[in-house]
């Protein structure tokens, strides 16, 4: 099947029923219990820097396993397989100096999604590969010298540049959707699309561009200090194929956010929060049942039209989650009527016109 003939596919998919995302990658990595030589593995084995702990680096060096946890996720019920990309720009890799390697990176790391999804599909029932764009380990919005409001150890361009290489590759290796996740800094996210629209222009056609942001706690807002509907305004120009949240918290937590970009948005709303909140060890107690119990209800209260996991969720995870939103409806998408809206950190909304208001 082409990419086209899958982009078909997965509108349709999605206005019948709720697609089911992975789960988490790196808790999977996890598992394998790879020390520095299983990351290096012979082609990088005199590297100058330790490299254990650079997860994207594996579709390099054990390119077998990170396929085997596509495969593990795709039989549990995922419709989409993310790519293990989520550090794959020049920004983020400069950690370990593998800067000239982001891009290969995304190329292979895009093939072998690509591969577990071919092999899992059916004439039925599609599998589709999500490009995963992470928000690089740098923050425009935010000084990191708290000393120095002003300062800032990025810029908007240097992030164009790196998501631009980023999504080149995830395209080159064929993925059929881009995934603007774990949004903290919503800049980061705007430089972000607005090189995903340059790719485009570049290869003469799109694909569809999902976007998560993330709610760092209680106070509902991005760690910029957005809310949920600000930050749903700040991104809305780019006609995203769906809009959500990720990460940071569990069901529970996340729930009141979920529902006030449901009321607002109208685009598809995806949501796959962590296993609960890390305990004293870093580990993740919520169990595939609550989570499961948790999301099945959001699914019964039409507030989201894509589900799946994050930070200490496992296949049995996304097992669960996806018989237990299976036959459900998806959210309808609301019809917002038309007014200026505008967001800082703060959302605001014009008042309709005093001729609409009377005809209302």
């Amino acid at each position: 099947m082409t990419r086209e003939d899958r982009q078909i596919a997965l509108q349709e998919t999605l206005k019948s029923r709720i697609m089911v995302l992975d789960g988490a990658m790196g808790t999977m990595i996890q598992k394998h219990k790879f020390g520095e030589d299983e990351y290096r593995g012979e082609r990088f084995k005199d590297w100058e820097r330790p490299l254990q702990g650079n997860n994207d680096l594996l579709v390099l060096t054990q390119p077998d396993a990170i396929r085997d946890i596509h495969t593990e996720y795709l039989e549990a019920g995922a419709d989409f397989a993310e790519t293990n990309t989520f550090s794959s720009t020049t920004i983020a890799q400069a950690d370990y100096g593998m800067e000239d390697l982001a891009y290969e990176m995304n190329v292979a790391a895009a093939k072998l999604a690509r591969e577990a999804c071919d092999a899992m599909a059916t004439s039925d029932r599609q599998r589709f590969v999500a490009g995963a764009l992470g928000p690089t380990n740098r923050t425009a919005s935010l000084s990191p010298d708290v000393n120095d409001p002003g300062a800032r150890n990025v810029t908007y361009d240097e992030l164009r540049v790196a998501y631009k290489e980023a999504t080149k590759g995830l395209i080159e290796g064929g993925t059929d959707v881009l995934l603007v996740e774990t949004i903290f800094d919503t800049l980061n996210a705007k430089a972000a699309l607005f090189a995903i629209d340059e790719v485009f222009e570049e290869v003469g056609f799109k694909l569809p561009v999902m976007i998560s942001g993330t709610i760092t706690d209680r106070s509902g807002r991005t760690l910029s200090g957005q809310t949920t509907e600000a930050f749903w305004y700040s991104v809305r120009h780019s006609r995203p194929l769906s809009v959500g949240l990720n990460c940071a918290l569990g069901a529970d937590l996340m729930r009141p956010f979920v529902a006030e970009l449901s009321r607002v948005a109208d685009v598809p709303v995806s949501v796959y929060p962590n296993a609960g909140l890390p305990n004293e060890f870093g580990e993740y107690d919520e169990t595939p049942e609550q989570m499961a119990e948790a999301l099945g209800q959001w699914a019964d209260d039409g507030l989201f039209n894509i589900v799946g996991g994050c930070c200490g969720t496992t296949p049995d995870h996304i097992g669960a989650i996806a018989k237990a939103v299976e036959g459900k409806a998806p959210r309808a998408i609301p019809t917002i009527d038309t007014r200026i809206r505008l967001s800082g950190l703060e959302p605001f909304t014009a008042a309709a016109s005093a001729g609409k208001a009377a005809a209302e």
